[in-house]
């Protein structure tokens, strides 16, 4: 009796002890891993491919991922109510006036890849515009117009504020980006002036010849592409933090992945695992492993 009663309080101890581990381990990890994480994600197409990328990749850890579509602004509000976790392609400085706005809620995480151009462009068979100064007095030949991306976008805050301090007379006629983009392309095949807004990592550098016009007040400048989270991600899904806080890409890397799904229809879900697939050192180093 005495045997059955010793061997029964070993195997209730054994199983406390398994329960208590189990619990410990939940703690630890798998916890957070019961939070979803949201992306914020801009209707621009260098926001896609590092976006999926890091998705697919919480995924495979187990998180549970969503994405939220909206302009800048929006993610940045998101970001700082919480409401969004992660936005993968923040360009500072020029987004840095969100960053001061929403200062102790949002968190500047990671360099996704450094020095991305970005600025007015028009096509190199323009010989005699070189810099944003040249369109002085040229205005007519352009319509009187500057293309450029959505209102409210902070590219196009400094594309009107250009336009004051070089004294053109101007406007700025808003699309989306594939608007914007498809009129400045209608345009071009008929060898005609045009001026709009370009940046890289995009298509448009390698479908057209175009060049980056220089200014001497310090508009644009190179950027450099960050990975911003909501202060409390660090807290709420460590290990996806450890994630994103190592997170790196390079613009050639990107530019290559854009024209996969923007010029040769691949799935951008497809194309991301791929890229996750031939990189499974880099992977394992932005993961800490």
């Amino acid at each position: 009796m005495k045997k059955i009663i010793f061997t029964g309080l070993m195997i209730m101890s054994l199983a406390a002890l398994i329960a208590g581990c189990s619990s410990d381990e939940k703690g630890s990890g798998e916890a957070s891993k019961d939070e979803t994480i949201t992306f914020g994600v801009t209707p621009w197409t260098s926001t896609v491919p590092p976006t999926k990328i890091a998705v697919l990749i919480l995924e495979d850890m187990g998180y549970k991922v969503e994405e939220t579509k909206t302009d800048v602004g929006g993610v940045f509000m998101g970001l700082s109510r919480g409401d969004v976790d992660v936005f993968m392609d923040a360009w500072l400085p020029m987004h840095q006036v969100h960053l001061h706005k929403f200062k102790g809620s949002v968190e500047d995480t990671a360099v996704s890849y450094p020095e991305a151009k970005t600025g007015w462009v028009v096509p190199t068979y323009m010989k005699d515009v070189n810099k944003i100064s040249d369109l002085k007095g040229k205005e007519a030949e352009f319509n009187n117009e500057m293309l450029g991306i959505e209102e409210g976008a902070s590219a196009t805050k400094e594309s009107d504020e250009i336009i004051k301090a070089y004294d053109l007379d101007m406007k700025q006629v808003n699309s989306s980006e594939g608007g914007m983009i498809a009129e400045a392309a209608r345009l071009m095949s008929q060898e005609k002036t045009v001026v709009f807004y370009g940046w890289r990592p995009h298509t448009m550098f390698n479908k057209y010849d175009l060049k980056v016009l220089e200014n001497d007040q310090g508009f644009f400048g190179a950027s450099s592409v960050h990975v911003i989270t909501n202060k409390d991600l660090k807290e709420k899904a460590p290990e996806a933090y450890e994630f994103l806080s190592n997170w790196n890409i390079s613009i050639d890397e990107v530019e290559k992945m854009i024209v996969e799904i923007e010029e040769n229809g691949k799935d951008p879900e497809k194309v991301a695992r791929e890229w996750i697939e031939n990189n499974p050192d880099k992977v394992k180093k932005m993961k800490g492993e």
